[in-house]
């Protein structure tokens, strides 16, 4: 018979314990000393952050990006998806979803050096499914043969360089990151061209570990401020991955 455990934490806690860390990611980075911060600023008793969130900063990290989906549905059924078409469905989902951090940009700069630990690439890999997949379902897509993995393989190759574009672009409103999605929105939805190669082409997409991995190591210009150094890619990297996305999808 499985004991019940039962903790004095109630789940309103844990919107307070984000905001709270979100205003110290910038300069502590993702780890248990986040979690201490936060607890620190709402006068909590010790241990009741890592109550609220056992898996320590994973956890945390775990709980905002499914903030940021939720509000993303959010925005999505207020929007009337219905009176779009397909390809601005996935524009304004991809868009959108990529909105929700910029209240804390530089907390996902440094969320970002956290997921680029190899250790945690398997989470940034399930935090992009799940986004992805609900961006589909939110789109209307009811696809259940192979369809289904290829749209997502696709969607999550082009929200994460579009995200990867975001995180360093300067342009007003990020012009420039909504012109290079619509540059490559229409290359993801031209799944009739795409059906008959896809089974021999998924090894070019940009994986999400290969930007991850661009973005720990990689040596693109760097911005003066930024909490990640010598790591910040450039619009013009990034570019680049897309140009991937594009020959496959062509």
């Amino acid at each position: 018979m499985s004991a019940t455990v039962h903790t004095d934490v109630p789940d309103d806690l844990k919107p307070h314990l984000l905001k709270k860390a979100l205003a110290h990611a910038p300069f502590t980075g993702w780890s248990d000393t986040l979690l201490t911060e936060a607890e620190q600023d709402l006068n909590l008793s010790p241990g009741m952050a890592k109550l609220a969130f056992p898996n320590g900063a994973a956890g945390l990290l775990d709980y905002w990006a499914e903030s940021c989906d939720q509000a993303m549905a959010v925005a999505a059924q207020k929007a009337d998806l219905d009176k779009m078409r397909l390809s601005e469905r996935i524009a304004f989902l991809v868009r959108i979803r990529i909105e929700q951090d910029a209240a804390h940009r530089e907390a996902a700069k440094t969320a970002v050096a956290y997921l680029a630990v190899p250790l945690y690439h398997g989470q940034a890999m399930r935090l992009t499914s799940r986004t992805v997949d609900l961006m589909w379902k939110l789109a209307g897509d009811h696809s259940t043969d192979f369809n289904y993995y290829t749209k997502r393989l696709s969607l999550g190759a082009l929200y994460s360089a579009t995200f990867f574009y975001w995180l360093s672009d300067e342009s007003e409103n990020y012009a420039d990151s909504w012109a290079f999605l619509d540059r490559r929105i229409a290359d993801l939805l031209n799944f009739e061209k795409t059906k008959s190669k896809v089974r021999s082409s998924l090894d070019k997409l940009p994986s999400l570990t290969e930007m991850l991995g661009k973005w720990r190591y990689g040596t693109s210009s760097t911005k003066e401020n930024s909490p990640i150094k010598d790591t910040e890619p450039s619009p013009t990297a990034s570019e680049d991955t897309a140009d991937v996305i594009k020959d496959v999808t062509k």
